[in-house]
């Protein structure tokens, strides 16, 4: 059963999008979280002490913005396609994987890079 991800909202700084890591999910390593922005939405997991994934939030199946998360897995709602935190389908109807985004984090902000 799939428990619906927290929601950050980004700020879109030129080449990247930035989110405060501070009092949210991704304090935590294995926290994840949906960053909204006005580049895009996206899904961030601390994946370390020092490391975060960044992937595309929309389905690549028909373009839902996945919004829940079932242990390490990413659900999409709308037809239950699952992705890795890599973006990686582990479960159709998707085919395709979602665009993965380098991140860097430095003064407890995690950037995206876009």
């Amino acid at each position: 059963m799939a428990s619906l991800l927290g929601v950050l909202s980004g700020r879109f700084m030129g080449s990247g999008v930035q989110v405060t890591v501070a009092g949210s999910p991704l304090a935590d390593v294995g926290g994840a979280v949906l960053v909204e922005s006005i580049a895009g939405v996206f899904l961030v997991a601390r994946t370390s002490a020092s490391a975060f994934s960044a992937v595309d939030a929309v389905c690549s199946h028909q373009s839902c913005t996945i919004t829940g998360t079932d242990g390490d897995t990413y659900v999409c709602p709308c037809h239950g396609s699952r992705y890795n935190r890599s973006g990686q389908v582990v479960h159709g109807p998707a085919m395709a994987s979602l665009r993965r985004f380098s991140t860097t984090v430095a003064d407890g902000v995690v950037t995206i890079a876009l």
